[in-house]
């Protein structure tokens, strides 16, 4: 039995959700967000709830019963919230800015590297070293964010590199004498 399954999901005023042609589609203050559904698992919509449970008892439906219960449970979170990552850029000369829709790192490279931004995503760099990324689908902002970090990964010496906020980087020692 899944123990996230078996929760139904919430929906808070202000926001509507809808079932049709083998999606769910589910629209709020920020936005509206859309999911194929699985044939594994069916959906209810029941008085402000949206509740999961296995089409059948096989394992494979049981496999997808909490993950299905997860992505809804990120789209109403995601009308109504946002999701936001922040990166943390750490090195001498290693910077970021926002211009637009595209993002400029200066990263210790001979050339300064330009991500484009993706529609329904929003940068913000407070400072240098900040990079702020927010939108409603968790999945698009966490994508960004891994591919924007993948430029300079922490490295274990000395810790230069871009890191999630919050993220522990094992420090290596080092040399002795």
């Amino acid at each position: 039995m899944s123990r996230i399954g078996k929760k139904p999901v919430a929906i808070p005023s202000g926001v509507t959700a809808n079932i049709d042609n083998g999606s769910l589609s589910v629209k709020g203050p920020k936005g509206t967000l859309s999911l194929g559904l699985s044939d594994l698992v069916t959906y209810q919509l029941e008085d402000g709830s949206i509740s999961v449970q296995p089409a059948n008892d096989s394992k494979s439906a049981r496999s997808h019963w909490g993950m299905q219960r997860t992505l809804v449970s990120n789209l109403v979170e995601g009308v109504t919230q946002g999701f936001t990552k922040v990166l943390e850029i750490k090195g001498v000369g290693y910077r970021a800015a926002a211009q637009g829709k595209t993002l400029k790192l200066q990263l210790g490279y001979s050339h300064d590297v330009d991500i484009a931004v993706p529609e329904g995503i929003e940068i913000k760099t407070p400072d240098n070293t900040t990079v702020e990324i927010s939108g409603i689908d968790k999945q698009k902002v966490g994508q960004i964010a891994a591919e924007i970090r993948r430029w300079r990964k922490p490295e274990p010496y000395k810790g230069k590199g871009i890191k999630y906020r919050g993220e522990f980087i094992f420090r290596k020692e080092g040399k002795k004498k």
